[in-house]
This record gives C-alpha cells, structure tokens and sequence, in this order.
C-alpha cells in the first residue's frame, strides 16, 4: 500500500462510523430520547396539574408551590451524577443507563397514579416530591452515562458528531412531552386535563420507559471501557475521589462550561411555554405548539452544528453560541412582551439556533476531559451540580420575576449567564484532535 492510500485510509477509518457504532449510536439516543421524555413532562404540564397536589388558593402560588418541586428535584442530580456516574465506571455504561431509565419510568408511573390534595392531603405533595427526587436521581446518572456511551461509540474525528445524539435524544424527548402537551390541551376540555389528562401523560411516559429499558438491555458495552476495565483501571479507586484528586481542573471546567448552556437551555426549551402563557396571556396551546416546532427545528439542526465542531474545533462553536445569548437576550424578551404566537415562535427559533452551538458540544467537551475510568462521573458529576444551580432553578426565578413585577430584568438574567461562558470558552484548551484517552 502506498503512502498516499494509507492516508486515505486512515482517515476513512477516523471519520467513518462502523456499523456497530452507528447500532450503538441509534439504541442509546432512542433510549435516551424516551428517558427524557419522562422528565420533561413535568415542567410541559405543570401549569395543568400544579392545582391538583397543592391546597386550592392562588392559583400563582400553587405554580410555583410545583415549580419548586421542579426546582427540587435537581437537588438529587449530583447525588446521582456521584453515585450512578460512578456505578457507571465500576461496572458499565450498559448497566448504568439500564438503571437509570428504570428509576425514571418508575417513578413517572407514580405520579401518573398518585392521588390528589383533596384525596390524601399533604401526602399528596410528598408523593410528588419523593417521585420527583427519584427523578432527579436518575438524571443525574444519566447524562454522564449516555454522554460517555456515545462518545466512546464513535470514529475519531466524528466524537462530536456521535456525542451531539445525546442532545439531540433529550430534545427529542422534550419534543414527545411538549407534543403531547400540545394534544392534549388540543382534545381534552380544560377539567378534563385537570382531572386525567395529565396523568395520562405520565402514564404514556412510562410506557415509553419500558421500551427504552428494553432497548439498553440488548446493546453491547463500549470498547472504551472495556479497555479499561481489562486493564485494571476501573478498579483502582472511587471514581469520586479520583475526578477530584487526579482531575480537580477538568471538573471545574465541566461545571463552567454548563452554566450558560443550561440556563438558557431550560428558559429556552423547557419553560418557555409556560412562561409566555403566565407572561403575556398567550393561549398554552399556541405556546405549546411554538416550543414544538422550534424543538423540531433545533434536532435537526444539531447534528450539522457538530459536524462544524468536528471540523472548526469546540471553542469557535461554543463561543458563537454564547456570544449569541449576550446579544439577542434584550432583544428578545422585548419581542416576546408583544405577545401572540409569531413573536413567540420568531424568539424560540432564534434562540435554539445559538443554543445548538453548546448543545451540540457539550457531550464531546466532557468526554474529552477524562480518561475512561473516571469520565461518567467526571462528566455528570459537576454537570449536574451546575444544571442543580442554575437549571433547575431558572424556572422558578422567571416565574417568580415575572409574577413579582420584575419581568423585564429576565433578559439581563439570561444576558449575565451567557456572559459567564463567554469567558469560560475563551479561556478553555481546544480539545478538538486530542486522543481519547
């Protein structure tokens, strides 16, 4: 063989996707996708359902009264980055992630079956809480999981491209909850939402569980790992103490790296919604349908995007997109005050364009932080801590804002955080070409 067809060669094998890896690729974003859609049919349907498990009043306090529950729940993501992330590279991603959508889908059946306020009381709240908790868990072990799954599934020169799936999976879900949302409210009368319809939502989250359990139970370990293991390396330490002794750098960076793209992530994805019906009276069926079609847009646009990473390099992505939010954040919540349906939609496309420059990424820039016997902990660990601070909460505080006679300050509040990861992503090494260790 000449040197020339060596070459090429070894390219096709650094940038082609093998057969099992494009298998591998497929089952973990599908099972993925319906893990995801169990937690993102909490915040698509809280303003349907927040009256039903909280004493009947102000209907504002009750909202928020769930959206704290919300907010709660990303308590539990770092307790299950630590421990699910960890379990994760001791024993397995496959195992990881077959845990993690079992805790998930269980615990969206007990909501969907949980009595109301008027039927148990304060129970009624604790169920809620503790199901929400469980939820929280899981996600917390999940994002690393998947994330290190993917990436470790992939050629080379195409980690972000594979690692992009695990955003466009959670998209996907949160695409599932709000096209249900968007049915539902469409059919059902409003009583009858308040009395069934939503638990009808969980219930078929549920379901979709059970398949995405089915689904990781037949998928093969990654090579990744097993190297790993093979070599004794997932056995040495607690991979807790081990990202925090050997790793301290790339673990704050992880957590730097999260914070302007999980704020603007779940204002932007999650929450917009619910946030313009409160804001500016839009219907919730016009709200639900923008975030439908802006979500749709936003998955396919992902892929691309990486794509663009795997050729230009993570910082040059990441910066567009947090540049981006700095400027567009005035602009849009001025646009979005007018109220209706376009501008909503016009607000929500532009915003998932430069959100796609971190949600394309973030995967692949984790992953590329650390070695295999630590990365599942290494990357959900400070995730989560990052998404607990600053995801979780987001809902809350813009609502809050908003109810508060603070609503025009949002747009300054999603304008600092964008300016957070200006400085992180201009600062951070170009991890683009390095070997996956």
């Amino acid at each position: 063989m000449t040197e020339a067809a060596a070459a090429t060669a070894a390219t096709r094998s650094a940038t082609r996707l093998t057969g099992q890896q494009r298998k591998a690729i497929v089952a973990g974003s599908i099972g993925n996708t319906v893990e995801w859609v169990d937690w993102a049919v909490y915040s698509t349907l809280a303003p349907v359902f927040a009256s039903q498990f909280f004493a009947k009043g102000e209907p504002a306090a009750a909202l928020l009264s769930t959206l704290a529950v919300f907010a709660v729940g990303f308590v539990m993501r770092p307790i299950g980055g630590a421990l699910l992330g960890a379990y994760a590279d001791r024993h397995g991603r496959k195992k990881g992630l077959v845990l993690t959508i079992g805790l998930m889908a269980g615990a969206a059946f007990v909501i969907a079956i949980c009595p109301t306020y008027e039927a148990i009381g304060i129970a009624a709240p604790v169920v809620l809480l503790l199901a929400r908790l469980v939820q929280g868990f899981s996600a917390g072990g999940e994002f690393g999981s998947s994330s290190s799954f993917l990436v470790e599934s992939a050629a080379p020169r195409r980690r972000a491209f594979a690692g992009s799936w695990q955003q466009v999976s959670v998209g996907a879900g949160a695409l599932i909850a709000s096209l249900m949302g968007f049915v539902l409210t469409s059919t059902l009368s409003e009583a009858a939402m308040q009395s069934w319809g939503w638990r009808l939502a969980f219930g078929i989250g549920g379901l979709l569980g059970l398949v995405g359990l089915w689904l990781r139970v037949g998928v093969e370990e990654t090579e990744s790992f097993r190297t790993a293991s093979a070599q004794g390396r997932t056995a040495r330490r607690n991979p807790v103490i081990g990202v925090f002794t050997e790793h301290p750098g790339a673990a704050l960076r992880v957590a730097g790296i999260t914070i302007a793209g999980t704020l603007t992530y779940y204002v932007w994805i999650s929450y917009m919604p619910g946030y313009a019906h409160a804001a500016t009276g839009i219907p919730l069926r016009d709200a639900l349908l923008a975030n439908t079609i802006a979500i749709a847009y936003f998955l396919c646009l992902l892929p691309f995007v990486a794509l663009l990473s795997d050729r230009f390099g993570r910082k040059v992505t990441l910066l567009v997109f947090a540049a981006g939010f700095v400027v567009l954040a005035y602009p849009a919540f001025q646009l979005l005050a007018l109220g209706g349906f376009w501008p909503l939609l016009v607000v929500e496309l532009v915003g998932v364009t430069f959100l796609a420059g971190y949600s394309a990424n973030c995967a692949v820039v984790m992953a590329e932080q650390f070695p295999a016997e630590v990365r599942s902990t290494g990357i959900g660990l400070p995730y989560a801590l990052a998404v607990a601070l600053f995801g979780g909460t987001a809902p809350y505080i813009t609502t809050w804002m908003s109810t508060n006679g603070l609503g025009g300050f949002v747009w300054l509040y999603v304008a600092t955080a964008a300016l957070i990861g200006v400085a992180v992503y201009a600062t951070m090494p170009e991890t683009k070409g390095r070997e996956l260790r």
